[in-house]
């Protein structure tokens, strides 16, 4: 997983309320076996209409993307997270987050910003024109007519997505620790480190 510290350029002002995991990603394109190319089928309903602003040639590579309450409601496919990264999406700036979206987006590297809805508004005013900037480390977002909105986050969770850890890099840095237990099993009980024999 990247690390997460700053994030700065444009957001996309989507703004939606409500918009669940089959409209960031619709099932049919939950049958690839790899993440690679999801971008491609991130918001296709809405990307239907020519005039989307998804693709809006000003929001080209925008790392942002802000929208309405209660984003990521729906099915817990985890597809939704891996299309925004996909399409280049790092951060999220909603009122609310689904619960299960957002362990889903933290787990991938995609940080979820919640600020109310006056804040939302100013930074959709703002994005139509202007970047914006998050800085995950002092939990603020910034734009460049001195706006500074201030967000809170798990502790954890973002030493994780500063640090760039995952599950499997949180577990390989207790690695030494997990050295010393398994040589102390080891010494103490020898039979664990045995293989059984199958008999017929």
């Amino acid at each position: 997983m990247e690390p997460v510290s700053t994030i700065e350029g444009r957001a996309i002002p989507f703004g939606d309320k409500n918009v669940d995991t089959d409209v960031i990603i619709a099932a049919e394109w939950l049958k690839t076996i790899t993440r690679e190319g999801l971008g491609k089928g991130a918001f296709a309903s809405i990307r239907a209409n020519p005039d989307n602003v998804f693709d809006a040639p000003e929001f080209s590579g925008a790392p942002i993307l802000i929208a309405g309450d209660n984003f990521g409601c729906g099915s817990s496919r985890e597809h939704a997270a891996w299309a925004l990264l996909d399409m280049g999406i790092s951060a999220v700036i909603a009122p609310s987050f689904s619960d299960i979206f957002a362990s889903n987006a933290f787990k991938n590297g995609v940080l979820t910003v919640a600020l109310p809805q006056a804040q939302i508004d100013r930074l959709m005013e703002v994005s139509a024109s202007d970047p914006i900037a998050i800085d995950l480390e002092h939990q603020t977002v910034t734009t460049p007519f001195q706006d500074r909105f201030t967000f809170e986050i798990d502790p954890f969770r973002k030493r994780c997505l500063i640090e760039g850890l995952d599950e499997v890099g949180l577990t390989l840095a207790r690695n030494e620790a997990i050295s010393r237990y398994e040589a102390k099993q080891a010494r103490t009980m020898p039979w664990l480190a045995q293989g059984t024999e199958m008999t017929a």
